[in-house]
């Protein structure tokens, strides 16, 4: 491969294969204090928590130090984002080139630790309430919420070693290998539940994924081009023509993101509620979980309202078609047939009304997927949902990306030589 043939690649990949090896070792590094097996028999039959430890790599089934995963520092992430768009002087920021980012990023980072710590406590009271971790002392929480926070807080630094030292982004990249480290057991599990009467159907959802990967991948490519003329000054007096480019699925997985703790909020405190004394309180922790649970159809219809509603609002926060449309007027430009100004900006959010739509109702069907596939082919094993399987395309046609424009960088360089 072409790859190979230069040393500064060989150096990022092999750097690369070592951070992973060292993450998937730290998923087995256990927390002190906890009861391995209790945790592993529990996450059996709770759907709520299999899916953090889906995207802890195996760290929650394990209650490792890094269990909490890289949930705090992208919760936070999203947060400062919104703040961006909210706070001047953040936005302000924002626009300072690479050292407005790299404080940004330093706010992210430091903000995490307190989010981290916030959930290490949600994650004992939760399992605490269920009776899964006895009820420990001061002194022995503290040691918890210390190692779950510095475990979360090792991953991103790893992770940002990746992204400077290392091939992709190093935060997409440890997820993606977090959902792929399920993979082999689920296969194994899957092959073994097989037998006569449902094998069509397993043929069936293997050729139902290889749509959904081309699916992703389409959207994740796909885009709207509109033509912007500008006029060129001088003898000729020739037209420019660029493209300004709209992304069918400008938001990503960020809705989807939003989406779950938003939808999981009702199943989380169901189980505390149910507990209770107070019956009223435990009426409503019974409702919740009955009507909220991952198979209900309420719990997927909210999803998928959500999904399709944050992929809008994030769009928009992305894509400001006034702002474009007066930079476009500034720069001498306009979209043929369209006056510049008002119309302009009508024209522009009529499009990203559209392709957000196509975009927001392909996302929302990709959350719901694992509902959808159950009740139709009966599959109750999925390992690996829609969301993880759009985020491990995203990061591999985001990787592939930087390997191919680090190879043409390099071949450049020797052609030059």
């Amino acid at each position: 491969m072409k790859i190979f043939r230069f040393p500064e690649i060989r150096r990022k990949l092999f750097f690369t294969l070592f951070i992973i090896v060292v993450f998937r070792l730290l998923t087995h590094v256990p927390t002190p204090g906890v009861n391995v097996d209790a945790i592993r028999s529990f996450l059996q039959g709770s759907a709520l928590l299999g899916l953090f430890d889906l995207f802890s790599g195996g760290g929650f089934q394990n209650f490792s130090i890094v269990t909490l995963g890289l949930g705090p520092y992208i919760n936070v992430s999203i947060i400062i984002q919104l703040l961006t768009i909210m706070i001047p002087s953040l936005e302000e920021l924002s626009k300072e080139g690479e050292s407005g980012r790299e404080k940004i990023n330093m706010y992210t980072r430091l903000f995490a630790v307190p989010m981290a710590l916030l959930q290490s406590f949600g994650i004992y009271f939760l399992l605490n309430k269920q009776g899964v971790i006895d009820t420990l002392n001061p002194f022995d929480l503290l040691i918890l919420m210390l190692s779950l926070t510095v475990g979360s807080m090792l991953l991103v630094w790893i992770g940002e070693l990746v992204t400077e030292y290392g091939i992709g982004n190093g935060i997409s990249l440890l997820i993606f290998v977090g959902i792929i480290g399920q993979l082999p057991s689920a296969i194994v599990s899957f092959v073994s539940t097989l037998d006569s009467y449902n094998l069509f159907n397993a043929l069936l959802f293997l050729a139902l994924t290889i749509l959904v990967i081309v699916g992703v991948v389409l959207v994740n490519e796909g885009t709207r081009n509109i033509p912007i003329e500008y006029g060129r000054r001088g003898i000729s007096s020739q037209k420019i023509t660029n493209y300004l480019p709209i992304k069918v699925n400008q938001a990503g997985v960020i809705p989807i993101i939003f989406a779950v703790s938003v939808v999981m909020l009702p199943s989380m405190i169901a189980a505390p509620l149910q507990l209770s004394a107070n019956n009223f309180f435990r009426s409503l922790g019974e409702f919740l979980a009955i009507n909220f649970s991952r198979n209900s159809i309420g719990y997927n219809v909210f999803y998928f309202l959500l999904v399709v509603g944050f992929t809008y609002f994030y769009t928009y926060i992305q894509f400001n078609p006034e702002k474009i449309s007066e930079d476009v007027k500034k720069r001498g430009g306009f979209i043929p047939g369209i006056r510049p100004g008002s119309n302009t900006t009508s024209y522009l959010r009529g499009i990203v009304n559209r392709i957000t739509l196509a975009g927001a109702l392909f996302l929302g069907l990709i959350a719901i997927l694992p509902f959808l596939v159950q009740n139709s082919l009966g599959i109750s094993n999925l390992s690996i949902g829609g969301t993880g399987l759009l985020i491990v395309v995203s990061v591999v046609l985001e990787t592939i990306r930087q390997v191919e424009s680090l190879t043409v960088t390099k071949s450049y360089e020797n052609y030059l030589k």
